[in-house]
């Protein structure tokens, strides 16, 4: 994306704007980009709150074909990370991971793999894989990074999108906001991971919707040395995103900015 200067005296003054090199269509979104109602559709099973045992004994028709065990597992394994059930520092091995969920120690190293290579866990040759502890300062540089992204990118998505269009969001917000409600970290770990999924893959740019996923996922991860939030971070991470949605709709630039950097401040989500 190409930088350009903010228009003088404008609200957009504090920080650049971007130009988008993906063509946008008038007042709807990228020409060739998903739509919103694409990127809901394309929403993969989450584990959540659910155990790994209760995900493997759902009937086979119940679970899309691309859901492979792995995937669940890895599902699963993330929900426990996010949970605290997979403690930071504590190193687990892939047969007693697989001994304790009854499936295979393959899947369950295929997906521990994928962990390490999120930074979410570290291999300990001969041994298993570490869960990762990471610190307040990691957290602190994650969310500096995720609002030198989504800053810019929510002010020309403001500038760009048809206000309409946030609408069509408002259930992945209200998704967030029960599971605030409800105390469910998890579940409300994968729906906030969704709402600014869908807010990126609104410019068209598929790196940076990928890019932007796994910097959350990152964000998400155990952190050693900061306590889980609280129901009451969960409600105010969650509100943030319906205040969001109407000031994007409103193109109102100035509080566009201050909610999405206010967002990363606080490092919930």
């Amino acid at each position: 994306m190409e930088q350009v200067p903010a228009e003088r005296g404008g609200p957009g003054t504090v920080a650049p704007r971007l130009r988008s090199r993906v063509p946008m269509q008038e007042g709807r979104g990228p020409v060739g980009g998903p739509s919103v109602g694409e990127v809901l559709a394309d929403r993969t099973p989450e584990a959540g709150s659910a155990t790994l045992s209760s995900l493997l004994s759902a009937p086979p028709h119940k679970l899309p074909q691309r859901y492979s065990v792995r995937g669940q597992v890895l599902d699963a394994l993330r929900a426990a990370l996010v949970s605290g059930e997979l403690v930071p520092g504590e190193v687990y091995s892939a047969p007693g991971l697989a001994g304790r969920y009854g499936v295979s120690a393959t899947p369950v190293r295929e997906a521990m793999q994928q962990l390490a290579c999120e930074g979410a866990v570290e291999v300990v040759p001969n041994r298993g894989f570490r869960v990762a502890r990471r610190t307040a300062r990691d957290l602190a540089e994650l969310a500096e990074i995720r609002a030198l992204i989504e800053v810019p990118v929510m002010l020309d998505l403001a500038r760009t999108v048809d206000p309409d269009v946030w609408e069509d969001l408002r259930p992945l917000a209200a998704e967030a906001a029960a599971a605030a409600a409800g105390g469910d970290r998890v579940g409300y770990a994968e729906s906030d991971r969704a709402f600014h999924r869908a807010l990126l893959s609104l410019t068209g740019n598929r790196q940076l919707a990928l890019l932007g996923d796994d910097l959350h996922r990152r964000a998400q991860g155990p952190v050693g040395d900061v306590p889980a939030a609280c129901p009451a971070d969960l409600l105010a991470d969650a509100a943030e995103h319906t205040a969001l949605l109407d000031a994007l709709a409103a193109q109102d630039l100035a509080v566009v900015e201050q909610l999405v950097r206010e967002h990363f401040t606080g490092a919930r989500g």
